[in-house]
């Protein structure tokens, strides 16, 4: 705080990270590569924004808990000691977390054991105990005041897309309401009860329309309501985005200023507020954002240190031998992998048959990064393919849903110009969507992406003869997409024949330490083609 020219002025720096997803130490797991991501960078960019300002806010907005082995270790396996990103966060002395739509993956046990151990609240004011009808967590906002009087409201809020993908027992007892209905709520309060001098909503969710046009861009399911809340809710100051991974800086919706910070822990989103005391009220009179990147920066050793013990027993966990693979799963060209039958998608989907008993299941490759099995397989090798704590279902779908699923999926392709294949940009933006083009066994089809969108199925076969569409078939998935998450609706509400509720890593790795050696197996029973 300076004073010039009888001019009471003040700069405040709001620091935000969001879609940690449990990373933690800059390393890359499935080969223990360095890589440019994570808390311990971070927080060397935390310490060299506090030591340039004297009010500075720092809030994790989302996805703390869960996303790496260390993560999931921690809940499933150890889950005794403080939750390591939390022990991350209280360390650096965060002033606030949201909850993120991933914090209930493990389920409610392990959400309130992480709050629990937090040396800062958790807000949100979307999820509430469906019996009282409070937020679930206890509060919904928090008042920073800085020693010159300023005073700021920070608001949380979860998309309430959650119970669209969330598997219901991790959720059971609460209530998701809509994020600017809230928002008109609270921000109300911040200002007329509580008198604050700047609103800040950090919100786990993203922006469902272009930022300059306003046009859509996704279906507009309340997943994401960002632009929504800059459009619809006044006296927002400050709106603090998550949950899509986009990097997002330098950007106002209708006077409010936006950032979002990417995922892992790449940047740190940094929001400026310049403001001046007029008339005894503090007013702003300029507001910036910007990505701080980690690239370049030192790891926190003293954070590092704290962590090593959770990190020596991941890494045992990690190179624990689970069995041996005769064959090829590797994965060299992930679009190779996406356009045609191939032994690693094979052998998933054949797991999630075997032990459903359903004779036709779905899955996707999550990411581009996913390596395929080598020959002598670990845990490492499981964790590093099937990425997320998702559970299976299997539920009672039509031919036509089906048929209407692989319609969805066959948009994730494109032709060039010069007729190459390339990855749509529905499914690349405003954040990459690999895991929501899916691979199908006990079925027989081809997708010709010459096509239209909507007519790309050329053929669809189940036991030698056309798939009857009015039929009814149990189809083995993942609890995400029996959810009908990745806008995938046909799945939606349909009805639930077996729930099998343990991760699905756990399961292929207890498959292959059943056999001892797996085979790489082809059947060739879908290709993508183009004329």
């Amino acid at each position: 705080m300076v004073k010039e020219a009888s001019q009471i002025t003040c700069t405040i720096s709001i620091l935000e990270t969001s879609d940690l997803h449990g990373s933690m130490l800059p390393i890359q797991y499935a080969n223990n590569q360095a890589n440019e991501v994570g808390l311990t960078k971070i927080a060397a960019l935390i310490a060299s924004e506090r030591s340039l300002h004297q009010e500075v806010i720092v809030i994790d907005n989302g996805d703390l808990i869960q996303g790496t082995p260390l993560a999931y270790h921690h809940a499933r396996l150890d889950n005794e000691p403080m939750d390591p990103m939390v022990l991350g966060l209280n360390y650096l002395g965060y002033d606030a977390a949201v909850v993120g739509n991933h914090e209930f993956n493990y389920g409610l046990d392990v959400l309130r054991k992480a709050v629990k151990e937090s040396e800062f609240p958790w807000l949100c004011a979307t999820i509430l105990d469906a019996q009282s009808g409070e937020p679930f967590l206890g509060k919904p906002y928090m008042i920073k005041q800085f020693e010159n009087g300023i005073r700021v409201g920070i608001l949380g809020l979860t998309t309430p897309y959650i119970p669209n993908w969330e598997n219901p027992v991790h959720i059971e007892g609460l209530r998701f309401v809509d994020a600017v209905e809230a928002a008109k709520t609270w921000v109300k309060v911040l200002k007329e009860q509580e008198q604050v001098d700047v609103v800040v909503v950090s919100y786990h969710g993203g922006f469902e329309r272009d930022l300059t046009t306003g046009e859509p861009t996704e279906p507009l399911t309340g997943e994401n309501q960002g632009y929504q809340l800059c459009m619809e809710v006044d006296g927002i100051d400050v709106l603090l985005t998550g949950h899509q991974h986009r990097s997002l800086a330098g950007i106002q919706v209708n006077g409010v200023i936006v950032v979002q910070p990417g995922t892992t822990g790449v940047t740190l989103g940094k929001v400026q507020l310049e403001l001046s005391l007029v008339e005894g009220k503090w007013q702003i009179d300029a507001k910036t954002s910007e990505l701080l990147s980690v690239v370049g920066t030192e790891a926190d050793k003293k954070l590092i240190e704290l962590v090593s013990p959770y990190e020596a027993k991941t890494q045992e966990w990690l190179d624990q031998p689970i069995g041996k693979l005769t064959g090829d799963m590797r994965v060299k060209d992930p679009m190779q992998i996406r356009l045609k039958d191939n032994a690693l998608i094979e052998f998933i989907n054949r797991v999630q048959m075997d032990l459903s008993g359903a004779l036709i299941s779905n899955t996707a490759l999550f990411d581009n990064v996913s390596p395929g099995f080598p020959a002598d397989i670990t845990m490492r090798d499981i964790v590093s393919n099937y990425i997320y704590p998702n559970t299976l279902k299997v539920i009672r779908i039509s031919g036509q849903d089906i048929k209407d699923a692989l319609e969805q999926s066959a948009e994730y392709f494109e032709l060039t110009s010069t007729g190459d294949v390339q990855v749509s940009s529905k499914f690349k933006e405003p954040k990459p969507q690999h895991f929501n083009y899916d691979m199908w066994e006990g079925i027989t089809y081809k997708l010709n992406i010459s096509r239209p969108i909507g007519s790309r199925v050329v053929q669809l076969d189940y036991e030698g003869k056309p798939l009857n569409l009015e039929a009814s078939f149990d189809v083995v998935m993942n609890n995400y997409r029996a959810a009908g998450g990745g806008n995938y609706a046909m799945f939606q509400n349909k009805p639930v024949i077996k729930d099998i509720p343990t991760d699905v890593a756990e399961l292929l790795a207890g498959y292959i330490m059943e056999r001892g050696t797996i085979e790489a197996t082809l059947n060739q029973n879908w290709e993508v083609i183009w004329d």
